[in-house]
């Protein structure tokens, strides 16, 4: 039995964890995880996805704010694990841990060398990328550069956002590893450097970048307003106030971008770059997520067609 440390961070994590606790070839010995978070408008102190899966197994959970330098570190060396698996675990691993292991894997949600970093699934979304995927590498000191063991790739729908896009790709991480592992502990898979030339990167988004440009094509926002939803949500201004814009759908239209181009009881369209886009689900400052119309048969209610949204 291969004895294993896992970790990991949001729901594409506890997806994969899920998926090695069920396989009888191996145990996981700890979980890592980050630290517990205040979430919401309510500021509600939350587990992990994966500290709860863990939990529900009887798991130790460790959660340092770094892992480098910290008691939890001491605790992993003295464990006698055989390897590390990590999946969107959100630190880098000390080169002693790794050193000391077998193995140490990364689940990372991309095709590498393309989108390295802590957002692929957004960054895919947001460029209106057709294909998605996942690839098993070995892990490095340095972010998502190891050698690549195996990859994984499906189409990405007109329909998917970055909720969806996760969901699909935390099975495709899952089913890829189990299927993968066994193969590489035997020493049948030889891992394949990643071509540096072909490197990019998927940072966090920054805050900045949720705001619509209402100057850009409406392919351009609406593959924008998909790619953070439902986190970390696009945004403009409607008096002066954020709005928050989670979904959208393109249609015809000119106007001046920013402008309300229509308005019914049911329907805004805003006009942009280039033709348009009809707002479905948004959230005025100080208010709930809602439709749009009941923004519009609500505090929205004056809207009308020539208004401006955004700066």
């Amino acid at each position: 039995m291969t004895k294993i440390i896992f970790m990991g961070t949001p729901a594409f994590a506890a997806t994969v964890l899920e998926g090695i606790l069920s396989d009888a070839d191996y145990q996981v010995l700890a979980v890592v995880t980050q630290p517990d978070r205040a979430v919401g408008r309510k500021k509600v102190l939350s587990m992990t996805p994966v500290k709860e899966v863990a939990l529900a197994h009887d798991l130790p959970v460790l959660q340092p704010e770094k892992l480098s330098g910290s008691p939890e570190m001491d605790l992993l060396m003295e464990l006698d694990a055989d390897g590390i698996v990590t999946a969107a675990f959100g630190q880098f691993l000390p080169t002693k841990l790794l050193n000391a292991m077998d193995f140490a894997v990364n689940v990372h949600a991309s095709l590498l060398p393309k989108y390295r970093g802590g957002a692929p699934i957004h960054y895919a979304l947001i460029n209106g990328d057709e294909r998605g995927g996942v690839t098993i590498m070995e892990m490095v000191k340095e972010m998502d550069a190891g050698d690549m063991i195996a990859s994984s790739s499906i189409a990405i729908e007109e329909t998917d956002n970055v909720g969806t896009l996760f969901e699909k790709l935390a099975i495709v991480g899952r089913d890829l590893l189990l299927k993968t592992l066994p193969e590489y502990l035997e020493g049948n898979i030889k891992p394949v450097a990643q071509d540096v030339s072909q490197v990019t990167f998927s940072p966090n988004i920054q805050p900045e970048e949720e705001r619509l440009d209402w100057s850009k094509t409406r392919r351009q926002l609406f593959n924008q307003v998909r790619g953070m939803y439902p986190w970390p949500v696009a945004h403009t201004l409607w008096n002066g106030e954020r709005f928050k814009v989670y979904e959208a759908i393109e249609v015809e239209g000119d106007g001046k971008p920013g402008q309300v181009i229509e308005r019914t009881k049911k329907t805004l369209v805003i006009a942009a770059g280039e033709h348009a886009l009809s707002l479905q689900t948004v959230q005025p400052a100080g208010k709930h997520k809602m439709s749009i119309a009941d923004f519009l048969n609500g505090s929205g209610r004056d809207v009308t067609v020539g208004d401006q949204f955004g700066e």
